[in-house]
C-alpha cells in the first residue's frame, strides 16, 4: 500500500440528483479467499470497517449493523446500530447489502497478481458524498494494510484535503 499519496488510487465519483455513485477499483496482492473473509467477518471488519456486519449471510437475510465501540466514542455517533438488508449473497465474488440508505457492492474477481476488488457505493444523503467518498478511501486503504500486514491500520480521520479532492472531482449526471 502507498502510505505517501493518499489520493494515488481515488475512487470515480458521479452525482446523480441528490445521490452519490462512488467506484472504487483495487488490485489486492491476495487470493479472493482471503479478501472475501476480510469483507465479511467481524474478526476482520473491525479493523477497516466502522460497523460490523450481524445477521444471515443469504440474499433478503435482514443485518444489524452496529458501531464498533471505538467509532461512537471518537465521532458521538447517537444511533450506535443501523439496519440493513443483504441483495446479494455469491461467495467468494459478490456481496451487496444496504447499510441504513446506502448501498454498498463488493465484487472479487481473481487476477494475475491476485485480487481485483471493485467496490461501489450509492450514498442517499447527497450532502454527504464528499465526506463519505473519503471515507470510503480511507477504510479501503485500512483493508489493504490489514490484508498486507495481518494488522489493522490505527483509527484515523480522513485528510481535509482528500475529501476536497472527492469535492472537485464530481460529476453531475
Amino acid at each position: 500500500m502507498d502510505t505517501t499519496d493518499t489520493t494515488a488510487r481515488m475512487g470515480t465519483v458521479l452525482q446523480a440528483g441528490g445521490t452519490w455513485v462512488l467506484r472504487y477499483e483495487r488490485t489486492l496482492a491476495h487470493p479472493p479467499a482471503k479478501v472475501w473473509s476480510a469483507l465479511t467477518e467481524s474478526e476482520h471488519l473491525q479493523h477497516w470497517l466502522p460497523c460490523d456486519i450481524r445477521g444471515e449471510r443469504h440474499a433478503g437475510a435482514a443485518l444489524e449493523l452496529p458501531f464498533w465501540p471505538a467509532f461512537v466514542d471518537r465521532y458521538g455517533i447517537t444511533e450506535p446500530v443501523l439496519t440493513g438488508r443483504i441483495e446479494v449473497w455469491q461467495p467468494p465474488e459478490v456481496f451487496e447489502w444496504w447499510w441504513d440508505g446506502d448501498r454498498l457492492r463488493w465484487e472479487l474477481a481473481p487476477d494475475a497478481t491476485g485480487t481485483r476488488l471493485t467496490f461501489t457505493t450509492w450514498i442517499a444523503d447527497g450532502a454527504a458524498g464528499a465526506d463519505s467518498a473519503a471515507g470510503y478511501h480511507v477504510c479501503l486503504d485500512r483493508l489493504e494494510a490489514l490484508l498486507d500486514t495481518g494488522r489493522g491500520a490505527p483509527l484515523a480521520d480522513h485528510p481535509a484535503e482528500l475529501q476536497a479532492r472527492y469535492e472537485e472531482g464530481t460529476t453531475p449526471t
